[in-house]
C-alpha cells in the first residue's frame, strides 16, 4: 500500500436509518505502476496459483500491474479478517469469481483496465465492481447489436456521437459489474442484463439466475475524467464509501 493514509469521501449513496444497510468499501488508485517500488513486497504475498499466472504476462508492465493488484487486495482483505496477506486463502468459484473461504461473510470484487484498480469489500452484500478507461472504438454499433438490450439500444441512438461514446461505457461497466456480482460471467448474456436507461440505478431485467431485478442496486462512482465505474450489489440504500489508495 502507498505511505498515504486513504481518503474516505462523503457516502455515495443517502444513509437510510430505517433499513439495515449494507456498507460497501471501495478502494481506487488511478496509477497502479505508481506502487511498482514495493514490487517485492506484492510479490511475496501471492500464493502459488497467483504467481503461475503473473509468469504467463508476456508484457511487463501488465505483470507488474497484476502484482501489484493482487498484493494490493490481499493487504485489505488480511486488514479486514485479522490474518496475515500471504496466508489468506483465496479460491474461486465455477466461474472465476474470487471468495474467501474461511470467511464466507466477507464479499469482494476487484476491477482493473491499464492502470486503474478498484476493489469493493463488503460483509453484507454480495457484489461485483467494474471500472473502465475510455478508448476510441470503430465497433461501438457492433457492441451495442451484441451486448445492450432494445430499450438500451433505442436509447443509445438517440444520443449524437459525443454523448453515445460516454453512454457506451455507462451502460458498459454496469452490465460487467452484474454478471460479477453474480459470479456467472458474461455466460449471462450482457444483452439480458438491461439497465433502466432513464433510470440508471436499476434494471429493468435480469437474467433467472440473478433472480428479481429490482433486488439489485447499481452505484455509478464519480471518479476520474474518461473513467467509468459502477459497483452493483442485491441490497437497496447501501452507504459507499469511496477511499484513495
Amino acid at each position: 500500500m502507498s505511505n498515504s493514509t486513504p481518503q474516505l469521501s462523503e457516502p455515495l449513496a443517502p444513509h437510510n436509518t430505517r433499513e439495515a444497510k449494507a456498507d460497501i468499501d471501495i478502494y481506487y488508485t488511478s496509477s497502479v505502476l505508481g506502487f511498482a517500488s514495493q514490487l517485492s513486497d506484492y510479490l511475496a504475498v501471492l500464493d502459488d496459483s497467483e504467481l503461475t499466472t503473473a509468469e504467463r504476462f508476456k508484457s511487463t508492465e501488465a505483470r507488474k500491474r497484476y502484482i501489484i493488484c493482487h498484493g494490493i487486495l490481499r493487504q485489505l482483505l488480511a486488514e479486514r479478517v485479522n490474518e496475515s496477506a500471504a496466508n489468506l486463502r483465496i479460491d474461486k468459484a465455477e466461474f472465476g469469481k474470487p471468495f474467501l473461504p474461511d470467511h464466507p461473510e466477507i464479499s469482494f470484487n476487484m476491477s482493473h483496465s491499464g492502470d486503474i484498480l478498484a476493489i469493493a469489500i463488503s460483509s453484507l452484500c454480495q457484489l461485483g465492481i467494474d471500472v473502465e478507461y475510455y478508448k476510441t472504438r470503430n465497433t461501438w454499433e457492433g457492441l451495442v447489436k451484441k451486448c445492450f438490450a432494445p430499450e438500451e439500444a433505442e436509447y443509445w441512438y438517440s444520443l449524437n456521437n459525443t454523448e453515445r461514446k460516454h453512454a457506451f461505457y455507462q451502460f458498459w461497466v454496469k452490465k460487467e459489474a452484474f454478471v460479477k456480482a453474480v459470479g456467472k460471467g458474461i455466460t449471462l448474456g450482457l444483452n439480458q442484463c438491461v439497465v433502466n436507461p432513464h433510470h440508471s440505478s436499476s434494471f429493468l431485467r435480469v437474467p433467472e439466475l440473478g433472480r428479481e431485478a429490482n433486488q439489485w442496486q447499481i452505484y455509478s462512482l464519480d471518479v476520474a475524467e474518461n473513467e467509468f465505474a459502477a459497483v452493483v450489489c442485491d441490497k437497496q440504500n447501501a452507504v459507499l464509501r469511496l477511499l484513495s489508495l
